[in-house]
């Protein structure tokens, strides 16, 4: 059995006439003229109008949908789930004032997480900002530089998280 690729038409005796957008191990996806998207078996019987050779797409499910997750992290405020380390999950933090007299401040340590979660974003997005202007090559290179500063001074919060992988790291020392 040759597997037909993608673009090629079709003419099905229960569906009419369409044509293949996608193949996967079992079957074709076709999109007919008066039904619409039909899945049918690699075997079924049909007429072929015109085949398209070497066609098959041969990216995933997920594939596609890891890009699309890149894209939308690179380009936009989406922010990816970063975990807090287990021992600070419904913990707090306390202000105590200087001066004798004055309240204390409660904070959740969740919502103050999320905080510094949405300021890494918001970096991020403004370092990709950055990274595609079309600004001198030496103005990109010290707004990089302040942005490196930015981050090595919030490398005090990566007790927050749970995986080092997400803590923020500044200039290395050489």
């Amino acid at each position: 059995m040759k597997i037909l690729g993608i673009g090629s038409r079709i003419n099905h005796e229960q569906f009419g006439k369409g044509v293949i957008t996608n193949v996967t191990s079992s079957e074709y996806w076709v999109t007919f003229i008066d039904s619409g998207l039909e899945t049918i078996a690699l075997d079924s019987s049909f007429e072929i109008i015109e085949a398209a050779e070497n066609e098959v797409d041969t990216i995933s499910f997920y594939e596609v949908e890891t890009t699309l997750k890149h894209l939308l992290q690179k380009w936009s405020d989406v922010s990816e789930i970063v975990p807090i380390a287990d021992k600070w999950k419904g913990g707090k933090i306390i202000l105590e004032p200087g001066q004798a007299g004055l309240a204390s401040k409660e904070i959740p340590i969740d919502t103050f997480f999320h905080k510094i979660i949405m300021v890494r974003d918001r970096l991020r997005v403004m370092e990709q900002k950055i990274n595609s202007s079309k600004i001198e090559e030496i103005e990109k290179i010290e707004l990089q530089q302040y942005l490196t500063r930015i981050y090595g001074t919030l490398t005090t919060f990566n007790v927050l998280f749970k995986s080092p992988n997400h803590n923020f790291v500044g200039e290395k020392s050489k």
